[in-house]
């Protein structure tokens, strides 16, 4: 496990330093503050919160971690027993199945009695312990010791692995010993889908590579994938192959069907190379990925880690790394080691997904980016792609377009997707929200005319599969103005369930679309889509109570009848998992209709009246958040936490920040809400803790006091840094009430601020209370943007 000293204050790069550029200053930060210090990629690895623990470049390919046996979405868990191999890819915070993980590396000591048939090689039986306290985690870097004295570490490039094993020394007595280490490939994956392989082992060389066919973990299709590992450090004995737990140094290739009968998923298959003993115990093995070819896969190999060296490796990863999070700088005088990890590690495990496939895309020809692991959509609109827009607008660019380019060529923009394949869609169609959030915000080198058709032919013509692509319900949704429940869809197919949150969510992204529209002078598409965002009126049924509060989102018929889902039905009080996707998903999805009836950001006037007005608004939420009807764990939550701001009670979302950060993510092994999601919950934390909630798809940010003394953030193109600070900080944490605030010494009354105080840079000082202010930020004028007006308290 990773230690932090015992008592430091973190002096990050200091805004004076990044404002006057001041070498001095700067160097003298360095020496004293290494933001690697404070991330551990451990949170989240344990209680299903699926975190990929590994070795990983800022969005790469490459993933380099152990494989447990159970709980393994993220490759790694530290509360499983048991590890399976070394694989080179991987997905994070996921849930449902596994992902990737293919063809892992198994070393052994040796054969017992020096027969290759007694080494252990099939999946279902070698299955090793690990020690708990060898764990080390860094970015950039993983090792772990196994039961059988082997220690592994590993580091990586963008689609390269390198691993570094560590035999025990008795292995080393003589460079001909008859004790051989041996390491092997195995044509599986985590999720053991894969329908065919192939094996080939270089007798004179030990170089092992191949490829397969798989399935993705959560969508339709198959990918290809191929791999070539070298070794570096003994010289090869033999080499072959192995079927199950059957080995022989002859033939040099195997092949895998899936017949269904004596070769299936699970079906053990691989090849070998043994060794006479390392000199020195050690042996290097480096691992090229890649969905084109084997021989591109060892041509990665070749260019990223040409002599595999790996403190060279690890090193430039760890640059890689501090790179990244340098745009961000914090003054945290005062503030616990806890909180500065939970911020760093939540920041970090936000920058690993979407992965970036750029060259390694074989279904289309294309000089654009190509990004992949969107998992999902649904999940990253909310916070992710956000907070990537602030800290990395470049890579940002890249993410939209690659968008864009998937709908050239596939037809519709993806609203999940993952190796290669269309991933399920969960709601509406969600890639809108982050196309129109890059818009707005002043992403560049994008092609705005082929996204904005984009997001059009999401609103207009339904796919003939909307269960991976677009949205279905279409007819209804133009002429009803609504989904209805038992809906009459023949045009396309898809799961005929979740009315009321594709309702809510198909009318937040017309309204994203309508703003693109107004932005590229589609006057006409304007007017039509505005409309089309206040659909979600259509399912609100005012008379309906629950828990003594009135007014909720209900199903409703074709015919226009209401029907009954109880509202606290998909919450923790009642049947907290009856709504996936399944055929009886029911009308809401991963949530209640307590949630989504909160879901209107485009008109929270409108929403707020139609609640009862500012107060009972207020107790309302406040009542949702107190009752045990939300879980912060699932995205839907994220937005409700700040939703006090359009009551004119931002210090209550203040408040609600506190009541969540450390009790629900802190810097234990369990220490997010549920699984990351690619980082959804790493990149809720991180933008809670800077004080900034983005809403989604607006430009518009809600304000609450950071964490910290101070936050800046240096914009990625412009090279302007935007600076919040903290007068009157209190690092126990009691003085959380914004009391007033200046931007750039004038009075800011407004509890929200817009993009372009990050893109131009600027100061903004909050001056904190003890108390939550009845004057800052409530005063009509003050309140975020919204559709309709809203009505003087």
């Amino acid at each position: 496990m990773k230690s932090l000293p015992l008592s430091r204050t973190l002096v990050s790069a200091s805004v004076a330093a990044l404002l006057t550029g001041a070498a001095d200053a700067r160097q003298a930060l360095n020496k004293s503050f290494n933001v690697l210090d404070y991330v551990d990629p451990l949170i989240g690895s344990a209680n299903g919160g699926h975190v990929f623990a590994g070795a990983s470049l800022p969005f790469s390919m490459a993933k380099a971690v152990a494989d447990s046996d159970t709980d393994n979405q993220g490759g790694f868990a530290t509360d499983s027993n048991h590890i399976t191999g070394f694989s080179h890819m991987h997905d994070s915070g996921t849930g449902g199945g596994a992902s990737l993980g293919n063809f892992p590396l198994y070393p052994q000591t040796s054969c017992p009695n020096d027969d290759i048939n007694q080494c252990v090689f099939r999946y279902q039986d070698r299955a090793i312990g690990f020690l708990n306290e060898s764990v080390v985690a860094r970015p950039g870097y993983f090792s772990i010791a196994l039961e059988n004295n082997i220690r592994a570490e590993m580091t990586v490039s963008n689609h390269t692995a390198l691993y570094r094993f560590t035999f025990p020394a008795n292995n080393g007595a003589a460079a001909n010993s008859s004790i051989s280490p041996l390491i092997f490939v195995d044509l599986i994956d985590l999720p053991q889908s894969r329908s065919n392989g192939t094996a080939t082992v270089d007798p004179s060389t030990g170089r092992l590579y191949g490829n397969g066919t798989f399935n993705p973990s959560f969508g339709i299709g198959t990918y290809d994938l191929h791999f070539c590992a070298d070794f570096q450090g003994a010289r090869v004995r033999d080499t072959g192959v192995f079927v199950n737990n059957r080995a022989g140094t002859t033939p040099k290739t195997v092949k895998t069907i899936n017949d269904g009968v004596n070769n299936d998923e699970s079906l053990s298959a691989g090849v070998f190379t043994r060794f006479y003993a390392p000199a020195n115990n050690t042996i290097l093995a480096r691992v090229g990925v890649s969905f084109i070819s084997v021989d591109q896969a060892c041509a990665n190999a070749q260019k990223e880690i040409p002599t595999f060296d790996f403190a060279k490796t690890q090193k430039a990863a760890e640059q890689a790394w501090t790179q990244k999070l340098s745009v961000i700088s914090v003054d945290a005088s005062g503030v616990s080691d806890e909180f500065q990890t939970i911020f760093w590690s939540a920041v970090y495990r936000a920058m690993l997904s979407p992965q970036d496939y750029t060259g390694e895309n074989p279904l289309w020809n294309s000089t654009e980016p190509y990004y992949d692991s969107y998992y999902c959509i649904w999940d990253s609109y909310r916070s992710i792609h956000p907070l990537i827009t602030l800290l990395d607008p470049l890579s940002q660019s890249r993410m939209v377009r690659s968008l864009v380019d998937i709908y050239r060529h596939e037809g519709y923009l993806p609203d999940c997707r993952m190796s290669l394949c269309k991933g399920y869609t969960q709601g509406g169609s969600n890639a809108d929200v982050v196309i129109a959030d890059a818009y707005l915000k002043n992403v560049t080198d994008v092609d705005w005319a082929t996204a904005y058709e984009a997001v059009v032919k999401d609103a207009e013509v339904e796919p003939l599969n909307w269960a991976v692509e677009g949205r279905g319900g279409l007819s209804s949704w133009k002429t009803l103005g609504y989904i209805p429940t038992d809906d009459f869809d023949p045009y396309g197919s898809g799961p005929l369930t979740r009315s009321i949150s594709r309702t809510v969510e198909y009318a937040y992204n017309d309204f994203c679309i309508a703003e693109m529209a107004k932005g590229l002078g589609h006057e006409d598409d304007y007017q039509k889509y505005i409309k089309r965002s206040g659909n979600w009126r259509n399912m609100f049924k005012a008379d309906q109570t629950s828990l003594n509060f009135t007014g909720f989102l209900q199903p409703r018929y074709p015919n226009g009848t209401w029907g009954f889902q109880d509202p606290i039905f998909c919450s923790p009080l009642l049947n907290f998992t009856s709504c996936y996707l399944n055929p009886a998903g029911h009308e809401t999805y991963e949530g209640s209709s307590w949630l989504y009836t909160f879901y209107v950001p485009q008109d929270m006037a409108s929403l707020v009246t139609a609640l009862g007005g500012r107060e009972e608004f207020t107790n309302r939420l406040s009542y949702f958040h107190n009752s045990g009807l939300l879980y912060v764990g699932d995205e839907q939550a994220f937005l409700p936490v700040f939703q006090f701001h359009y009551a004119g009670h931002p210090g209550l979302s203040a408040k609600q920040v506190h009541a969540y950060i450390p009790s629900q993510f802190n810097t234990s092994t369990n220490g997010i809400a549920g699984n990351d999601d690619s980082g959804a919950m790493g990149s809720f934390t991180a933008l809670s803790m800077m004080g900034i909630w983005p809403v989604p798809g607006q430009n518009v940010y809600l304000l609450t006091p950071p964490f910290f003394r101070e936050v800046s953030i240096r914009h990625g193109i412009t090279g302007k840094v935007a600076t919040i600070r903290n007068l009157n900080f209190d690092p126990t944490y009691k003085n959380i009430y914004i009391q007033n605030a200046t931007r750039d010494g004038k009075p800011w009354t407004k509890n929200w601020i817009a993009h372009d105080f990050f893109l131009e840079g600027g100061v903004l000082e909050l001056t904190l209370g003890s108390t939550e202010s009845s004057t800052w930020g409530t005063a009509v004028e003050d309140l975020p943007p919204s559709l309709s007006s809203y009505e003087v308290a």
